[in-house]
């Protein structure tokens, strides 16, 4: 996922690919295998179907001042998701133009956990008194990228770290990680025969030994059947805390998308199909699912 041109949208989203990649070593695994086996032939071909960012529901944060940034970029908001079991809400942001990703933005209910969690929460994040994104001018495209790596409040120690863990993965991931890149997703229905079904994909990325996300299955399938998903663990790796202590943690993993083309458009030739042909959005109970690529009990039974 690499644009060339150079307006303050592309620089970003270069920017957050270059670290993300980095430090999620399947996403180059992946990208070599494929180029190995003339699948693509380079990184330049993959479309990326949409990425993935997690934030805290607290005052100057979350889904309300995130979206500020890729609103200013021509991305439109649309629907809504509500996970209860997880204590989050989301959306998605469909982009500019077809070339962008999807954008997909959840947040967590923090008033919806224990005393001792929103604590832990607000103790980090009550300092931040005024919405960032509103210091930012958001047609710097360097500046905005680096307010993406930027920390936003101290890091916790280990023992409030776990406290959160124990409750929710989700607090635990953001209060440690904060705006750090979720994950990126191919979109498998633009590649060649024989990789363009989750089914073939799958096998290819498990021929290459990437672990695969089981929760709900290894493909997630939302209601109508249009919209297949998976998805890569993330890898554990080693975090230094506020204490002093390390302790190894989830950072972020790789999707993998299949979209098919609507009842409606299912006469068109395969040359003549377009984004705007298939199924968009997304599925809460995929999405749920998903959400679990980062939760240890994922990581350790894969």
């Amino acid at each position: 996922m690499q644009f060339q041109e150079n307006s303050p949208l592309a620089i970003v989203l270069n920017d957050l690919f270059d670290h993300y990649k980095k430090n999620v070593s399947d996403v180059s695994k992946i990208t070599d295998a494929l180029v190995e086996k003339d699948v693509i032939q380079s990184e330049a071909e993959i479309v990326n179907d949409h990425i993935a960012f997690r934030t805290l529901g607290v005052p100057n944060l979350g889904i309300a001042s995130f979206e500020e940034i890729f609103i200013a970029y021509g991305y439109s908001k649309r629907d809504h998701y509500y996970f209860e079991g997880k204590k989050l809400d989301a959306y998605w942001f469909s982009p500019p133009s077809p070339e962008f990703p999807r954008i997909f933005v959840s947040e967590l209910i923090v008033s919806a956990l224990s005393k001792e969690a929103q604590d832990i929460i607000y103790k980090y994040t009550s300092p931040i008194s005024n919405d960032p994104v509103d210091t930012l001018d958001l047609q710097n495209g360097e500046e905005v990228a680096a307010f993406l790596q930027k920390p936003l409040w101290d890091l916790p120690t280990s023992v409030e770290y776990e406290a959160l863990l124990s409750e929710s993965e989700y607090a635990a991931w953001v209060i440690y990680n904060r705006y750090y890149l979720n994950h990126y997703t191919i979109s498998i229905h633009e590649l060649k025969d024989g990789y363009n079904t989750l089914e073939e994909f799958n096998a290819f990325l498990e021929s290459i030994g990437v672990k695969l996300n089981t929760s709900g299955g290894k493909i997630k399938t939302s209601d109508d059947g249009l919209l297949r998903q998976s998805s890569t663990v993330s890898a554990l790796y080693d975090a230094s805390f506020a204490d002093g202590k390390t302790l190894k943690i989830a950072g972020s993993y790789v999707e993998f998308a299949e979209r098919s083309v609507l009842p409606e458009y299912k006469h068109l030739p395969k040359e003549s199909i377009e984004v705007k042909h298939r199924r968009d959005g997304f599925e809460t109970n995929n999405a749920d699912k998903i959400f679990e690529s980062t939760y240890i009990t994922q990581i350790k039974n894969s």
